[in-house]
């Protein structure tokens, strides 16, 4: 899936608000930098960047963002 597609998947889980995705992103990259495990498929992982993790864990629903 590309990026575009990506991010427009989890600007609707926020309303298309893009202040509040890049809040919940940034706190995720950083709750991942510090060693939390990802959401998502490990294998999938290995290569993203935390920024793109996080983007994709809200993407796919996995995390709920209150808005």
């Amino acid at each position: 899936m590309r990026i575009e597609e990506i991010l427009s998947k989890a600007l609707k889980q926020v309303n298309n608000d893009r202040y509040i995705l890049s809040l919940a992103v940034g706190q995720r990259a950083d709750e991942l930098s510090k060693g939390a495990k990802p959401l998502i498929d490990g294998e999938q992982t290995k290569n993203m960047k935390y920024t793109d993790i996080a983007i994709k864990e809200i993407a796919s629903g996995l995390l709920i963002i209150d808005c």
